[in-house]
C-alpha cells in the first residue's frame, strides 16, 4: 500500500499533460524538466554533442603528433606528458562535475568546461615552451573531461528512461567518432603548409560556436539555491580537493611506473601511497556531509557497485586488447599506420553495439538480459583474441575486435541505464559522476597492468628461447626488451624464437585481459532490475499508486 508521501507526490506530480516543457516539482523542490519538443531536444544535444566530439579527439590528436612537437621543442624526455597530462586531468576532473552542475547548474558547467577546453587549447596552439604546451594539455583536459561528463547528465535530465538508451548510443557514437578521428586529423595538419599548432588552433572557432549555443540553449533548473553564497556553502570543497589529488597522483604513479620510471622509484611510491591516503580520507569525509562529490552510501546498493565495478573491469580489458592489439598486428608484419586502422572495426562495433542496445532497450524497457548477453558477446570475442597466432588471417581479426567493440559499447549504455534507474533522480548526475571515476582508473590499470604482463612474460621467454644460445644473444635480448622495433633488426637465427616470444607475451596480455572480462561478466551478472519509465516525471507508477488506491477504495 502507498504510503502517505506517495499519495503526496502522485497528487504534487500527477496533473502533467506532457506539454512542451513544464517544470514539475517533488516534494523536496528538486526540479524535473518535462518533456521538451523534438527540435529543441536535439537543438540542446547537439550543443553538447559538438564539445563531446573535439573532447574525444583531442584525445587521440596528438598521437601523430609526438614526433613533430618533440622536434620543434628538441625535448622527447617531457614530451610524453602532452600526451598523458591530457588524460590525467580529463579522468580526474569529470567525478567533480556531477556536483558542482546540480549546485550551479547545467548551462554554467558547460561554459566552465569550455572555457577551460577553449584556454588549454589555445595555450597548446601558441606554446612556445614544452612547459606551456604540457600546461595548456592539463587545462584542456579537466575540460574536456567536464564536457563529456556534463553532456550525460544533460541528456538524463531530458530523456526519460525507456529512451534514454538510444541517445546514450548516439552521445557513444559522437565520441568514438572523434575519437577515431583524431590521430588522422593531427597528421593531416601535421603533413600540411600549416604545421602541427593549427590542429589545435582550428578548434577554437568551433568551441566557441559550442560555447554560444549552450548559452542559449541549455536551460535546465536546478534547485533554488537563492545568492551566491548560499550555492558556494553547498560545495563540498574538501571532499572536491581530496577527490581531484588522489586521482591525479595515483594516475601519475600509474603512468610513470614501470614506463618512464621504475615502479620502485620514490615519486611513483609516494604518489600512489598518498593518493590510497587521500581516497581514505575523501571516504570518511563523504560520509559525514550533506551533499557529497559522490554519495559512499549510493555505492552500496547493488545496482550501483555492480554497475560501477563492471565498467572498471570492462574497461581494464578493453584498454588491454586496444593498446596490445597494434603490437600483434605489428608483429604481423603489418605497418604502425595499417596497425591502427585496423581497430577500425573495434569502433563500428562500439558505435551498433551503443545505438542497438539503446533501441532494443526503448522497445522493451528493460535491460537485466540484454546486458548479460551483450557482456557474454564480449567475452567470447576476447576468447577469441587468445587464440590469435602468428599465421591468423585478417577475417577473424576483424570480427573478434568488431565484437569487442560491439560488447563494450553495449556494456557501457546498459550499466549507465541501470545506475541512473536505480537511484532517485536528484542523485542521477552524481552517481554517473561515480562511474566516469571508476572507468578513468579502469583504463590507466589496464594499460598498467598489460604492461607488466607483456614485460614480464617477454622476459622469461627470451631467457629461454634466446639467452646463453651463442655470441650476441644476450645482447639481442637486451635490445628486443627495449625496443619493439628491434624484433626485426636481430640476426635470422634468433629471429623465430624472438618472434615466439613476443607472441606468447602478447598471448599472455590477452589471456590476462580475459580473465578481467570475466570479472566484468561476474559483476554485471549482480545488477538490479528497475522499471525503465517512460516519462521523467514517472506518471506510469503515480497512476499505478492512485489504481491500487482506487480499488482499496471500492472493495
Amino acid at each position: 500500500m502507498p504510503s502517505d508521501n506517495d499519495r503526496s507526490r502522485a497528487a504534487d506530480d500527477g496533473d502533467d499533460d506532457g506539454e512542451a516543457a513544464p517544470l514539475l516539482r517533488k516534494p523536496d523542490d528538486t526540479p524535473f524538466v518535462g518533456d521538451i519538443s523534438a527540435a529543441r531536444l536535439w537543438s540542446i544535444l547537439g550543443a553538447t554533442w559538438v564539445g563531446v566530439f573535439l573532447a574525444s579527439l583531442d584525445s587521440t590528436i596528438i598521437a601523430t603528433l609526438l614526433g613533430p612537437i618533440s622536434s620543434s621543442f628538441t625535448s622527447f624526455s617531457t614530451i610524453s606528458w602532452v600526451a598523458s597530462g591530457y588524460l590525467i586531468t580529463n579522468s580526474a576532473f569529470q567525478p567533480l562535475s556531477g556536483r558542482l552542475t546540480d549546485i550551479f547548474g547545467r548551462r554554467a558547467g558547460l561554459l566552465a568546461a569550455n572555457a577551460a577546453f577553449g584556454i588549454g587549447t589555445l595555450m597548446c596552439g601558441l606554446a612556445r615552451d614544452e612547459y606551456v604546451l604540457i600546461a595548456g594539455r592539463l587545462i584542456a583536459g579537466a575540460g574536456g573531461g567536464c564536457l563529456n561528463a556534463i553532456s550525460t547528465f544533460v541528456a538524463s535530465d531530458l530523456i526519460p528512461l525507456r529512451r534514454r538508451g538510444l541517445y546514450q548510443g548516439l552521445g557513444n557514437l559522437v565520441f568514438g567518432t572523434g575519437a577515431g578521428l583524431g590521430g588522422f586529423i593531427g597528421g593531416l595538419f601535421n603533413d600540411s603548409a600549416l604545421g602541427w599548432r593549427w590542429a589545435f588552433l582550428f578548434q577554437l572557432p568551433i568551441i566557441a560556436v559550442s560555447a554560444v549555443a549552450v548559452a542559449l540553449l541549455v536551460d535546465i533548473p536546478v534547485r533554488n539555491t537563492g545568492t551566491t553564497a548560499a550555492a558556494l556553502s553547498r560545495v563540498d570543497f574538501f571532499g572536491a580537493t581530496t577527490l581531484v589529488s588522489a586521482l591525479i597522483l595515483l594516475l601519475v604513479g600509474l603512468n610513470t611506473g614501470g614506463s618512464m620510471l621504475p615502479w620502485t622509484h620514490p615519486l611513483v611510491v609516494t604518489s600512489i601511497a598518498l593518493s590510497l591516503l587521500l581516497l581514505a580520507a575523501f571516504v570518511r569525509a563523504e560520509s559525514r556531509t550533506d551533499e557529497p562529490i559522490i554519495p559512499v552510501k549510493l555505492l552500496l546498493q547493488r545496482t550501483a557497485w555492480s554497475a560501477c565495478l563492471a565498467n572498471w573491469l570492462f574497461v581494464m580489458a578493453v584498454y588491454a586488447l586496444l593498446f596490445y592489439g597494434p603490437l600483434y598486428f605489428q608483429l604481423q608484419g603489418h605497418s604502425a599506420t595499417a596497425s591502427g586502422l585496423r581497430l577500425l572495426p573495434n569502433s563500428i562495433g562500439l558505435s551498433v553495439g551503443s545505438l542497438l542496445t539503446g533501441y532494443i532497450m526503448r522497445s522493451t524497457g528493460r535491460y537485466y538480459t540484454l546486458g548479460v548477453v551483450i557482456n557474454s558477446v564480449f567475452v567470447a570475442a576476447t576468447a577469441g583474441i587468445t587464440m590469435f597466432g602468428l599465421q591468423t588471417g585478417d577475417v577473424p581479426q576483424f570480427v573478434a575486435y568488431f565484437f569487442v567493440g560491439y560488447g563494450y559499447g553495449g556494456m557501457l549504455t546498459v550499466t549507465l541505464i541501470a545506475l541512473i534507474s536505480s537511484v532517485p533522480h536528484e542523485h542521477q548526475a552524481v552517481i554517473t559522476s561515480a562511474s566516469y571515476a571508476f572507468r578513468a582508473t579502469g583504463s590507466t590499470i589496464g594499460v598498467t597492468v598489460a604492461g607488466a604482463t607483456f614485460q614480464n612474460v617477454l622476459k622469461s621467454q627470451l631467457e629461454k628461447r634466446v639467452a646463453g644460445r651463442g655470441h650476441g644473444a644476450d645482447e639481442v635480448v637486451r635490445r628486443v626488451r627495449g625496443s619493439f622495433d628491434e624484433v626485426f633488426k636481430v640476426p635470422l637465427r634468433w629471429r623465430g624464437e624472438v618472434m615466439q616470444a613476443e607472441m606468447a607475451a602478447l598471448t599472455a596480455v590477452f589471456t590476462v585481459a580475459l580473465v578481467i572480462a570475466v570479472g566484468g561478466w561476474v559483476a554485471g551478472a549482480c545488477l538490479g532490475v528497475h522499471k525503465l519509465h517512460s516519462t521523467l516525471s514517472r506518471e506510469e507508477e503515480i497512476a499505478e499508486e492512485q489504481e491500487e488506491d482506487a480499488v482499496e477504495v471500492r472493495a
